[in-house]
């Protein structure tokens, strides 16, 4: 895939939330790193009790973006059976704060990773599709930030839906693509990834082989790791060192860390230590960038606690199903059939079946193998 530095990114302005942008623009922060939305979302479940006097302070950490404004009535039916869709999003801005984070200086902000996470009814599972970033697509008209639009049309790189239109326009594309309501929206920064990982205390886990990538700055030998925060960031933007090189294996390498991530999260010892729980929640709930819906501790709290139950051996993670473009091998576009098996499956609330995903290039390699958890 061609590599981050390479691709040109646009900058973007303050987001007003009549065009689905942040209601309290924040100077110079993007979000990205999709992994830290769901500690996030944990962590703020573990740590309601307690908070009480920090409650405001929290309250007036997360960012809302008003989805539902933005897009109005030009939206899938919203269906009611007990199941959940949430677009959770990350950017691959390296504005400001975030400029010597990922090994990049560029100005703009481009989505850098995307998961679709579908809640089953009961909320006991989770099927987790991933949107690699150099997905072609027709990209459907999005308003813009200088109250214009931007036209969209065929063949056009999934991550610039973000740079066009913000999270609005990335989850009307979502959205378009796939013929499901997004119930929610999340999104996290890289810096807050990073302080977020080390607020916890890092993170165990085992690599069956040495990493060495020098645009993520990662180099570990095979074997059990404690990852500080720019080590875990590092990790999950590893793309040269694993797999195909590109955008493919860089998402297996993210899954692999997920499952890690979320078999940890609970055990980290908040309740033993008040200062460590205030501290996490802070850094937890500055990272986040929700809709209008979750952009309250009480509903975010809520919206987590119905998430809680959901380990890690719960979530079935593939990756849309892709094959690499004839025209341009340093993109894949979706392999219609096999994609339309993933969508109709997660509307009726229903297994992706394996068949999905056989051919898929998304799922294929063993970039996903190489870490585990202790």
């Amino acid at each position: 895939m061609t590599p981050d530095e390479s691709e040109p990114e646009s900058s973007t302005s303050p987001r007003r939330s009549g065009k689905g942008r942040r209601r309290k623009p924040r100077s110079k922060r993007r979000k990205a790193l999709v992994v830290s939305a769901w500690v996030a979302a944990s962590v703020v479940v573990l740590g309601g009790t307690g908070l009480g006097y920090l409650y405001f302070k929290l309250n007036g950490n997360i960012d809302g973006v008003d989805i539902n404004a933005a897009l109005g009535k030009d939206r899938p039916e919203n269906v009611d059976n007990g199941s959940m869709d949430i677009l959770v999003l990350g950017s691959d801005s390296r504005e400001g704060k975030n400029g010597h984070l990922g090994g990049g200086g560029d100005e703009g902000a481009r989505s850098d990773t995307a998961m679709v996470v579908h809640v089953y009814e009961g909320h006991k599972k989770a099927s987790v599709v991933s949107i690699p970033r150099d997905t072609l697509i027709t990209r459907p008209e999005c308003a813009t930030d200088d109250g214009g639009t931007d036209p969209g049309g065929p063949r056009q790189m999934f991550n610039e839906s973000y740079s066009a239109g913000g999270p609005a326009c990335a989850v009307k594309t979502v959205e378009k693509m796939s013929g499901i309501r997004m119930d929610h929206y999340l999104e996290v920064d890289f810096s807050g990834f990073q302080k977020l990982i080390d607020k916890l205390g890092g993170v165990e886990i085992t690599t069956k082989k040495p990493i060495k990538d020098r645009d993520s700055h990662l180099d570990l030998a095979a074997g059990q790791h404690r990852l500080n925060g720019e080590q875990a960031l590092g990790l999950v933007r590893t793309r040269h060192a694993v797999g195909d090189g590109g955008d493919l294996g860089r998402i297996q390498l993210q899954q692999a860390f997920i499952k890690a991530l979320i078999n940890q999260v609970k055990d980290v010892g908040l309740f033993s230590s008040p200062k460590k729980l205030v501290g996490v929640a802070d850094t937890a709930t500055k990272a986040l960038t929700t809709d209008s819906e979750l952009d309250s501790v009480n509903s975010l709290m809520g919206f987590a606690n119905g998430l809680k139950g959901i380990g890690p051996n719960d979530m079935n993670m593939v990756t849309l199903p892709v094959t690499y473009d004839t025209a341009d091998p340093n993109r894949v576009v979706p392999m219609e059939r096999q994609t339309q098996q993933v969508w109709k499956a997660l509307h009726a609330d229903k297994a992706i079946p394996k068949s999905a995903t056989k051919d898929s290039a998304g799922d294929k390699g063993d970039a996903g193998d190489v870490v585990g958890s202790h």
